[in-house]
């Protein structure tokens, strides 16, 4: 250690900050939400984060007592400034906000020791304090860059997979819209012959509608995702019980045509969900359960319902699973393994009266993997399927909605439907 360090400067700033770290950390909080678009309690959404910034002022105090070391690459104090990065990415944060987050943060613990030294708790040269200052300014320095690298990174793999998706999607709605274009194209021209008989001129028609309404389909799929990759400020999120209820309303008419009844547990896990994507996700699932209902049976169903876990602990996580099952004809063993594959469709040669695109289920499994959860199908022996996503969560808030939160993994049903 350098002999000009103000080594007993150093100790009585560092128990100083250590003391006060809660009041430190709700300055800043403060400070930041008077700058930022979010409700005070999503800026360190969660009582774990919040508890574990503290851990920032700790290793800031710590690095100021021991002039001679550094802060660890691979210690709590700069693994918190990335998970802190991470969170900015997902909050829709820009460089320039976490650039002044730390800003901030550097002048409330300089105002903090001013605060320190004029009540006297602090005596110190203009040298000593100068030294120490510099100490903690670089301390900060640190943690922001752990942050920022953090986020770039973050950042520059979303791009990534944006950009991969992106081109997956285009190939899949270029290839459809030309496919539909051409059936409406064509089928148009072949109805204004006067040689068609009325058969012909009856098929036709039904192509036009066909063919129109999946266009009609690829379109809101591709407002969906508009509306899935904005802004995360921007984003509207709302309980799971409020977006399943709008997917299925949106598919009220569908399900009356092909005489099936579309029911929806009562005790849906109030967990706050991504509106769009979970829209998209539920819709597409329900009106493949519609369109392959089996005609033979009288009562026809599709049934939507969840179940939400955690697991308790500092490092808790949960997962929110949506179930869409249906008594319907189900999917042959042999088509089970592609089927969110783009294009395919289990049913192509076996069912001809539905139109389909092939691509929705590919759309729910992109959708759903860009936010880092699972789409799968699951087909029990009684008949029918059982077409399910799962989306992570990590907010305490979600547990405490869902329930008392759980010490194992295995997933609980939440009281519901009963299905007989």
């Amino acid at each position: 250690m350098p002999v000009t360090y103000p080594v007993e400067l150093a100790k009585a700033v560092a128990g100083s900050l250590h003391s006060a770290r809660e009041e430190i950390v709700a300055r800043w909080l403060d400070r930041i939400n008077a700058r930022v678009n979010l409700d005070i309690g999503k800026i360190f959404p969660t009582e774990e984060l919040l508890n574990h910034v503290p851990l920032l002022i700790d290793g800031i105090a710590e690095y100021v007592e021991n002039g001679d070391e550094e802060i660890p690459q691979g210690g709590p104090v700069l693994a918190k400034a990335m998970e802190l990065g991470e969170l900015r990415h997902s909050q829709g944060f820009d460089a320039y906000q976490i650039l002044k987050e730390h800003e901030i943060l550097g002048a409330i613990l300089f105002s903090y020791m001013l605060e320190r030294v004029e009540a006297g708790e602090l005596e110190a040269g203009p040298r000593d304090l100068i030294v120490v200052s510099h100490r903690v300014a670089h301390a900060v320095e640190m943690i922001r860059q752990a942050t920022m690298s953090h986020f770039l990174r973050v950042s520059g793999n979303r791009i990534k997979e944006q950009e991969s998706r992106l081109r997956r999607f285009n190939r899949m709605v270029s290839h459809e819209l030309k496919n539909r274009v051409g059936a409406i194209r064509g089928a148009s021209a072949l109805l204004t012959e006067s040689w068609l008989s009325d058969e012909d001129r009856t098929r036709f028609h039904r192509m036009l509608i066909e063919n129109s309404d999946a266009l009609q389909h690829v379109l809101d799929n591709l407002e969906a995702l508009s509306r899935i990759d904005a802004d995360a400020r921007q984003a509207r999120n709302v309980l799971l019980p409020q977006a399943v209820a709008e997917a299925v309303r949106q598919l009220r008419g569908a399900d009356d045509a092909k005489g099936v009844l579309i029911a929806v547990a009562e005790d849906l896990p109030p967990i706050e969900v991504d509106a769009a994507a979970t829209e998209l996700c539920v819709s597409n699932y329900v009106s493949n359960a519609i369109k392959y209902c089996d005609h033979s049976k009288l009562d026809r169903w599709v049934k939507v319902d969840a179940d939400y876990t955690f697991t308790s602990g500092p490092d808790g996580e949960g997962e929110l699973r949506v179930f869409v099952r249906d008594n319907g004809i189900g999917v042959p063993p042999e088509a089970r393994g592609r089927l969110f594959d783009e294009y395919y469709r289990a049913h192509s040669e076996t069912v001809t009266d539905v139109s389909g695109t092939g691509i929705g289920l590919s759309i729910v499994r992109e959708t759903v993997a860009s936010m880092g959860g699972k789409s799968w199908a699951e087909f029990p022996a009684e008949g029918g399927s059982i077409f399910a996503f799962s989306l992570p969560s990590r907010r305490q808030e979600d547990a405490a909605a869902a329930g008392t939160p759980r010490a194992d993994a295995t997933p609980t049903k939440l009281p519901g439907l009963t299905f007989e």
